[in-house]
């Protein structure tokens, strides 16, 4: 179970990057930001799906931040979340090898 919280991290962490680097290029004329998805996968762990957005004509950049600013705190939350899931676990697992010894 730790491993699917840990691959569910690591997918986050693709998508914040992903993410950052579309922030970082919000007055870059011309940017096409790239858009990130987090899928299952047949082990029960997640992966990032990362793709170039859809085009749009124009000369400014076509980064959205206010997408991009929620997109972190949902990054964020789920991080936390996987984080808080492990440190369980492994207080759950002291707790059973101190009942055993």
């Amino acid at each position: 179970m730790i491993s699917s919280n840990v691959s569910s991290i690591a997918s986050h962490q693709t998508w914040m990057n992903n993410n950052a680097h579309n922030v970082a290029n919000v007055n870059t004329d011309k940017f096409v930001p790239q858009d990130t998805t987090i899928s299952e996968t047949q082990n029960g762990g997640t992966k990032a799906n990362t793709t170039e957005a859809s085009a749009k004509a124009g000369e400014k950049s076509q980064t959205d931040l206010s997408k991009e600013l929620t997109d972190q705190m949902v990054i964020e939350k789920a991080t936390q979340s996987n984080v808080q899931s492990i440190r369980t676990q492994d207080e759950m697992y002291g707790s059973l090898l101190d009942i055993r010894g």
